[in-house]
């Protein structure tokens, strides 16, 4: 196991502490959670816990000052906006949601509701957000990397596996706003020698068509992008990225589910880091007037055991560039 600090940002997050506050009114919230991933999910209960604890520390508890609505998506595009509409019709105090696709389902539902995001990129590009520094609307929260994160993937994937020459980008269309990062790992493809193809999956025969597709030449690679189906459906992809013999790169879950490499910041602390704007919210604040924060850390993961695997040896220098190394 090997840990340090990879790359860290002076960022807005660390102003929003979490205690050190009055306790909230004797009038019970209510609180919508709408999340793309399943509920039984290990990852998004880390998630859910991390959230629920902040909000406990806080001082809004379950069941005494506060309800929470909770909806899950399980990868299914289609419930976005069905369960968007229900939160709604709660007449929810506030929202959480997970994602660009979630956010939008849920921008067409309601201007007035209180909105707090986790994991959306360029949320200015989206029409989201007037701003980082001024939200302007009901919607703010704390985004996830922006578009040079995921060209620094195709470096990375390249770095470790110098036979990569064709990458295939695995994303499900209606759960992944990959258009909008897409490019940013086509064009860095010329200048390492990476052709770059995008391979849309909408189910689990998909995904194997496509990684079994990018596996007959010699020379192919694969990155995941973030989103509520390929999350949902990880250890598919990951089971056939091994069986096919594909370095895979991709965001927080990757390498734990048994992909090559992740690199990410960590949700689980974006998701306690909601909190405390969820708390800002129930007390009356503007989420026009709370800035998007945006990550302040992120880590390289290496699988060393699928690296042993796939026959690649891992330099000296990138195993000392990673903060967790899977043996």
């Amino acid at each position: 196991m090997r840990r340090r600090e990879f790359i860290a940002v002076v960022g807005g997050a660390a102003a929003w502490p979490l205690a050190g506050h009055a306790q909230p009114s004797d009038r019970v919230r209510r609180l919508g959670v709408l999340i793309p991933f399943p509920e039984n999910d290990p990852l998004n209960q880390s998630y859910m816990t991390a959230f629920t604890q902040a909000l406990g520390r806080l001082g809004w508890v379950e069941g005494k000052n506060i309800r929470i609505d909770y909806r899950f998506a399980a990868g299914d595009p289609t419930l976005f906006k069905t369960y968007g509409a229900e939160l709604v019709g709660l007449a929810e105090d506030a929202i959480l949601a997970q994602g660009s696709p979630v956010v939008a389902a849920l921008q067409q539902q309601t201007r007035r509701i209180p909105i707090v995001f986790v994991g959306v990129g360029d949320p200015v590009g989206q029409g989201f957000v007037q701003s980082l520094a001024g939200p302007g609307g009901n919607i703010t929260g704390f985004s996830s990397p922006d578009a040079p994160l995921y060209a620094k993937w195709l470096q990375l994937l390249k770095e470790i596996d110098p036979r990569v020459t064709r990458v295939a980008v695995i994303f499900e269309p209606d759960t992944s706003p990959a258009a909008i990062f897409n490019p940013a790992i086509e064009a860095a493809g010329p200048s390492l020698g990476v052709k770059v193809s995008l391979a849309r999956v909408h189910d689990d025969a998909g995904i194997e068509e496509a990684i079994a597709a990018q596996a007959r030449p010699p020379g192919g690679g694969l990155i995941l992008m973030p989103g509520g189906f390929t999350v949902t459906h990880r250890e598919v992809i990951t089971a056939a990225a091994a069986r096919h013999r594909l370095p895979l790169i991709g965001g927080y879950p990757v390498a734990g589910a048994g992909g090559l490499m992740s690199y990410w910041y960590d949700p689980v602390d974006a998701y306690a880091q909601a909190a405390s704007y969820i708390d800002r919210l129930l007390r009356g604040a503007s989420p026009a007037d709370l800035p998007v924060q945006q990550p302040t850390k992120y880590s390289l993961i290496i699988n060393l055991k699928t690296a042993k695997a796939l026959g690649l040896t891992v330099s000296p220098a990138m195993l000392d560039l990673a903060d967790e190394v899977i043996e």
